[in-house]
């Protein structure tokens, strides 16, 4: 069993929204460590529109590796440009999830478009940053990933990670999408796809995790390696009233020896939400780093990150 301690919020993007591109939202965040710094990559949004529509963009901020609380830099504004009119990537960018590779950082995300029967759909891009990953562009006009006979819709929720020379994407694909009083919702599982050089992918074309719910709803995979096994922690819901208390956002966990196979057991996950605050409502959407031979993990709170995100250290495993 994990055992994380929770060290308090590092980042709130109310307390820096004047003057700046970003209002609201620090969501699914992802870090490149650096020599002196931790870039932290996330997704966050202006205000809504006049017909309550929000646009989602990416960006990050430097913490002192040091001191993962002080906030050194904020990057003055979104770090990849939208789509073009009609492309995949028009509506938003999130989230997003990074890695270096070599001299480049490259950026696997999640792009969105609007529908007229449902509200969206979602494939996953690639820009790549060959500037230390302070601005990235779009690999091509088209995703990367994208949907296929078994896999229709709303592919999202990309997480990125190298093993043994191999390129591991983690992402959630729609089942189905379920009739809702206000809008539908999409009901979405865990998949994975592999690659030899991070662009070209070979889906495995099935559901990774057994659903603990009736109308569960998985997202935001990652995946590590540590004490001789695959973990992965991932966030679940439930699909139709997750705003509710008690149907929101949590974190799961699964373990593999092969990365194909795995076992879930929740209660192992190790960190939950807490009494009071601004992750009282839900814990999700985590990133797994090692720093001085320290184990992190950022993780998202209430409302979807509308608050901001917060730092948590492995302190036991058993």
């Amino acid at each position: 069993m994990f055992n994380w301690k929770k060290l308090g919020r590092v980042f709130n993007p109310a307390d820096y929204a004047k003057g700046s591109w970003m209002k609201e939202y620090a969501q699914a965040t992802s870090a490149v460590v650096h020599s002196n710094f931790v870039r932290v990559y996330f997704s966050s949004r202006g205000m809504q529109d006049r017909n309550g529509q929000y646009i989602s963009r990416m960006g990050y901020i430097d913490l002192n590796r040091g001191n993962l609380f002080q906030i050194i830099d904020i990057c003055k504004e979104p770090i990849l440009p939208l789509g073009e009119l009609g492309e995949f990537d028009e509506f938003g960018t999130n989230p997003v999830s990074v890695i270096r590779n070599g001299d480049e950082i490259r950026a696997y995300y999640a792009g969105w478009t609007r529908c007229e029967s449902v509200p969206f759909n979602a494939a996953i891009g690639l820009a790549v940053s060959n500037n230390n990953g302070e601005s990235f562009v779009r690999f091509g006009k088209g995703p990367v990933l994208s949907y296929s006979p078994d896999e229709p819709f709303v592919l999202g929720s990309p997480k990125i990670r190298k093993f043994k020379d191999i390129w591991y994407l983690w992402y959630s694909a729609g089942k189905k999408w379920v009739k809702n009083e206000s809008k539908p919702e999409p009901i979405y599982k865990i998949r994975m796809a592999t690659s030899t050089d991070g662009i070209h992918w070979i889906k495995n074309g099935e559901d990774l995790l057994k659903s603990m719910l009736n109308d569960e709803c998985q997202a935001s995979p990652d995946v590590f390696f540590y004490k001789g096994k695959f973990h992965m922690l991932f966030s679940f819901r439930h699909n139709l009233n997750f705003r509710e208390s008690g149907r929101g956002y949590r974190v799961g966990y699964a373990s593999s020896d092969d990365l194909r196979n795995w076992i879930r057991e929740d209660s192992r996950a190790g960190i939950t939400r807490s009494e009071k605050g601004w992750d009282s409502e839900s814990v999700s959407y985590p990133y797994i780093f090692e720093l001085d031979d320290k184990i992190f993990m950022f993780y998202q709170g209430n409302e979807m990150g509308k608050y901001g995100f917060g730092l948590a250290q492995l302190v036991d495993y058993s």
